[in-house]
């Protein structure tokens, strides 16, 4: 008797543990939700990566070369019809102040402020038809993070996390790096659970700080280990015992959640943010050798990290809404000042991120998304900047599932508007759930009355640059 109830239960935890590391024979099947597997079909990747570029970086000095805004640098822009911009009146015609080149097997076209991007464009997947609803940066952030202009409505990591669940015991689900200095516009808003469950909001680590998690440690000396328990199993039951009374709001069943898991951040979280063990090498690739860049590049370097750890939905942002002078993309005055520093540390991180997981065989399962709120104008502002373009800017993807070497859509002569496959965030939502193994019109959350979902009634699959 006693050998059959150990043994059972011995197996049962063996189960567990295989079911954890997906080691189980059976494969999970379309429609129900495992670790490894996808809600309603059988998934190509698995986790997240989301770069976001926050002022607006701009398309035609990045990635969408047109050689008629070359030729016709300095002279009057005429798009056969009025054009209103946000702050401004157009100006001339603006070539890029940096070069362009061919790379890789496609022959894809390339600023020359991306070198190392270039790279890998044998890898990466570009959208250059992207197209906004809004031309404020606040808006427009909300749209490219939640799907929806408007504050209030859950980010898509937070979509993710609640459809998937997590991949590991020890780290959150959905980890936010934001920049070192600062927020982009909305804040925390932008990595917000919206009417979800609070505990699939984002949490922000700053891998730069003295603290990279605030208040995970107590002082020195404040209190003990068995005061610290004591403490905790108090606050357990208290916690427990109101919850209970309020049955309809999630916040307190989200914080307790959130303090069991910083109980487990005091051991996992000072390894990961430790890159004393990572080789020299590559930490140079990553850009740690670039003083202006650092905070960026530590910032991809522990996403990888927190990637291979389990960690669903990584968030790394570049670019701060912080006044002047600007350390954003958002470059009305000197576009080469703005975007030559950030590009370049932007260049050294994402590149290395593409690649280190490719060498780490990582990138075959993990999805990179590259995004900004909206693009730039291809005529001047003053003589040195460019004003927001809502009208055609660019993505890129990578990794699982997606097809290297493609473009899909494109802008006019210009850069100036999307004329070939209009694509908004909702059909790049919805290509990630996809891989995911998510339909994303049967990803919903039923609130006020309304089914709501990611892609709102909108969005459809880009198979296009589907492998």
């Amino acid at each position: 008797m006693l050998w059959h109830l150990g043994g059972g239960l011995g197996g049962i935890a063996l189960s567990a543990l295989l079911a954890r590391d997906g080691l189980l024979a059976e494969a999970p099947r379309a429609g129900k939700l495992g670790r490894e597997g996808g809600l309603h079909h059988p998934p190509r990747a698995k986790r997240v990566v989301q770069f976001f570029m926050s002022g607006a970086a701009s398309q035609c000095d990045l990635f969408d070369y047109k050689p008629l805004l070359i030729a016709r640098n300095g002279e009057d822009w005429d798009p056969g019809e009025k054009v209103e911009l946000f702050q401004s009146t157009p100006g001339k015609c603006f070539a890029s102040p940096w070069g362009w080149k061919q790379y890789g097997e496609c022959g894809k076209w390339m600023s020359d402020l991306v070198p190392k991007l270039g790279g890998c464009v044998d890898d990466l997947a570009f959208v250059h038809s992207m197209v906004s609803k809004s031309n404020v940066h606040g808006p427009a952030t909300f749209m490219q993070a939640t799907g929806f202009v408007q504050p209030g409505f859950p980010s898509a990591g937070s979509w993710i996390s609640y459809g998937l669940g997590s991949l590991n015991e020890n780290l959150p689900t959905f980890v936010v790096l934001p920049d070192k200095r600062g927020f982009a516009p909305n804040g925390p808003q932008n990595w917000g659970a919206g009417f979800l469950p609070a505990a699939h909001q984002g949490t922000m680590i700053r891998p730069s700080a003295e603290n990279p998690i605030a208040d995970l440690f107590p002082p020195e000396g404040y209190v003990t280990g068995h005061s610290d328990r004591d403490a905790q199993d108090l606050l357990r039951t208290l916690n427990e015992r109101h919850r209970d009374s309020r049955g309809d709001d999630s916040r307190l069943e989200a914080r307790i959640r959130s303090y069991e898991m910083a109980a487990r951040l005091q051991s996992s979280a000072p390894e990961v943010l430790d890159l004393s063990e990572e080789p020299e090498h590559i930490q140079r690739m990553y850009g740690m050798d670039d003083a202006e860049n650092a905070d960026f590049a530590r910032n991809c370097l522990v996403a990888r990290r927190l990637l291979e750890r389990g960690v669903r939905f990584v968030q790394v942002w570049s670019g701060a809404d912080n006044g002047f002078p600007r350390r954003n993309w958002d470059s009305h005055e000197e576009l080469e000042r703005d975007h030559g520093v950030l590009g370049r540390g932007m260049d050294a991180g994402c590149a290395a991120l593409v690649k280190d997981l490719k060498q780490r065989g990582l990138l075959d399962d993990t999805i990179i998304l590259w995004t900004t709120e909206f693009g730039r104008m291809p005529c001047s502002q003053g003589a040195k900047g460019r004003d927001h373009n809502p009208f055609g800017f660019t993505n890129w993807l990578a990794g699982g599932g997606i097809r290297g070497g493609t473009t899909y859509g494109a802008t006019d002569e210009w850069s100036w508007r999307a004329v070939e496959n209009p694509t908004h965030c909702y059909d790049i939502h919805a290509t990630i759930l996809h891989l995911l193994g998510v339909d994303h019109e049967r990803l919903t959350f039923r609130t006020a009355g309304i089914d709501r979902r990611l892609t709102d009634v909108h969005g459809h699959v880009l198979r296009e640059i589907l492998a």
